[in-house]
């Protein structure tokens, strides 16, 4: 069970997007963080779901038991699961009732695969004139690896983000986290909300299409901005940022020494205090003045020996210390933390920015939220669907199917028992 913690934490049921209806053929990342956006601001997401397996997100063997449900928790938090045989003629029908009712439908199958289960975009708006059918795929319509499957390591690759991560001297890198995936979902996220705004204006619908490749670009904005001055492709940096000549700037050692025991530290050319009050900080007030040191340009090319000033003081300090006593001096800093400490840090839970999924089948999972405020508040996690929990549900709540239809579509194997 949740903690007093998290129990107190300021949360509330968001009610933007209450009635909106949105149907999730998604899986994975990409897709499925789109929607549980929108399910967080209180739009009611439907996942439609194979009755055997689900979501491959799921990681679910047919026959075993699910013992790693964490991936699918944190991308399907607060929606609902339905379970429908599409190969079925009368599945297929009930998915397009479905549809009939939506306002939103969301999908990230393979290239062509939506189209061959008879749910493009031409057969859905013949049901729907209204709907927002929102698409993500690896490549653009027009790339010429339009038809090439990806996920975030392949998008990110082909995105620009493996070229600027990394050592100077080393080769590209794979960030540590998923843009290419929930990346490409905040994206589209937020055009299904203008595209939600536009609706409730004029009734239209629209068709809503995102490639993660070409996400990409809009996260490395800045990387073409500094192409744009140097002419030349943007460069890795590791620590440092390419195009900044600024010292000390980048990761110092701290105690213990441990993987992750290091505090990032930057001065900045707008506030020439700043060096000055890093020395006071460090213990080198004798170098006030240093003409060797006394300007950025100067420091940057005695780089090595400005990093070493720092780094020995910063060996004497854990990061959270070196953190706490560099911030206080008005300096910008900020320590490494891992997951873990992420965690185990009371605060996000007392305010809301971690919550405790409590699920019928799973223990407790203490996961991110939605970290946006609304009105003082953050969203409320609510328990990831189990496959096909809703279906009895959202057969009757929007199609108006009784128990002994709902039994009879189960009989006949067009939806899950």
């Amino acid at each position: 069970m949740p903690d007093t913690a998290a129990t107190a934490a300021p949360v509330t049921d968001v009610r933007f997007l209450e009635g909106v209806k949105v149907i999730d053929f998604t899986q994975f990342e990409a897709g499925p963080s789109c929607t549980e956006v929108l399910a967080w601001m209180g739009a009611e997401v439907v996942k439609i779901e194979n009755p055997n397996r689900g979501d491959p997100g799921r990681r679910m063997k047919p026959d075993l038991t699910d013992d790693d449900p964490y991936y699918f928790h944190v991308l399907n938090a607060n929606k609902k699961s339905i379970t429908v045989n599409l190969k079925s003629e009368s599945g297929l029908q009930i998915v397009k009732d479905l549809l009939r009712e939506a306002d939103v439908m969301t999908e990230n199958f393979a290239p062509g695969a939506i189209e061959r289960l008879g749910l493009g975009y031409d057969e859905v708006r013949k049901i729907n004139p209204g709907i927002i059918y929102a698409q993500i795929k690896g490549f653009g319509e027009g790339s010429p690896f339009e038809k090439n499957l990806a996920f975030d390591m392949i998008a990110q690759a082909c995105g620009g983000t493996f070229s600027t991560t990394g050592e100077a001297d080393g080769p590209p890198t794979r960030p540590g986290f998923t843009l290419g995936d929930t990346g490409t979902g905040m994206l589209m996220s937020n055009t299904i909300l203008g595209a939600l705004y536009k609706k409730q204006q004029t009734g239209e619908g629209h068709r809503l299409q995102v490639a993660m490749q070409d996400a990409m670009l809009q996260y490395i904005r800045v990387n073409f901005a500094t192409q744009g001055k140097t002419g030349k492709a943007a460069a890795r940096g590791g620590s440092k940022v390419p195009g900044i000549d600024l010292s000390p700037m980048g990761l110092y050692p701290c105690a213990p020494g441990g993987a992750n025991d290091y505090v990032y530290i930057m001065t900045s050319r707008a506030n020439p205090a700043h060096w000055d009050n890093l020395l006071k900080v460090v213990g080198r007030e004798d170098l006030i003045g240093d003409e060797r040191y006394a300007t950025h340009d100067l420091r940057h090319a005695r780089e090595k020996e400005v990093d070493e000033i720092v780094a020995k003081w910063t060996r004497t300090r854990t990061k959270l210390e070196a953190m706490q006593e560099v911030g206080a001096a008005g300096i910008p800093a900020g320590a490494v933390l891992d997951t873990m400490e992420l965690q185990n840090d009371v605060t996000f839970e007392q305010r809301g920015i971690m919550q405790t999924m409590v699920h019928p089948q799973h223990s407790p999972f203490k996961m991110p939220a939605w970290p946006v405020r609304v009105d003082g508040k953050v969203c409320r996690v609510t328990a990831s669907p189990v496959l096909g929990e809703h279906t009895d549900q959202v057969l009757g709540d929007w199609l108006g199917l009784d128990d002994a239809a709902v039994g009879a579509l189960k009989a006949g194997s067009a939806v899950g028992g």
